[in-house]
């Protein structure tokens, strides 16, 4: 198992020093889902919600949480992210929205945390918006679909074994 980059050799938690990396075009996708019952999604298709466009909302709130990830998680390094796309799909079996970030940045660390920090965000907010009418929804399946540039390369989920 490989070292854990942000502990040093005393145990301390430390910031990746990034310094010596080359400045890369990196990119990153996340996705969640938001399962509510089919009633709440009907609210949001139909844009009756009354907290009004709750989709809009949280586009909004998912792309500035990209933005302000290293406020949020520990160690994370502060990035002038060059690009943040929150997008929304509807389904109905299950009922619920599939939220889908990408994050770019030309920079010397990865997007990775961003995109998940905007997905996360995003359904955090739709919740919040539509709790009035369904507290039973559930946010869940939120993860890295695919990474791009820097060191470690290219990354699609399902492309490499649990563990590695």
């Amino acid at each position: 198992m490989s070292k854990l980059s942000h502990i040093d050799d005393k145990g301390d938690a430390r910031m990746v020093d990034v310094s010596d990396k080359a400045v890369t075009a990196r990119h990153a996708i996340a996705e969640g889902f938001i399962a509510m019952r089919p009633e709440t999604l009907a609210l949001v298709e139909t844009g009756q919600a009354k907290k009004g466009d709750v989709i809009g909302a949280a586009r909004i709130a998912g792309i500035m949480a990209a933005k302000r990830t290293h406020e949020l998680i520990p160690l994370c390094h502060p990035l002038a992210i060059t690009k943040a796309t929150v997008d929304f799909a509807t389904t109905h079996a299950p009922a619920g929205i599939r939220v889908t970030a990408e994050v770019k940045v030309s920079g010397q660390t990865g997007v990775e945390m961003e995109a998940l920090t905007a997905v996360s965000v995003a359904c955090l907010t739709l919740y919040d918006m539509l709790k009035a009418v369904d507290k039973d929804m559930v946010i869940s399946d939120v993860r890295l679909l695919e990474k791009a540039g820097g060191k470690s390369g290219t990354y699609k989920a399902g492309s490499r074994p649990a563990g590695d």
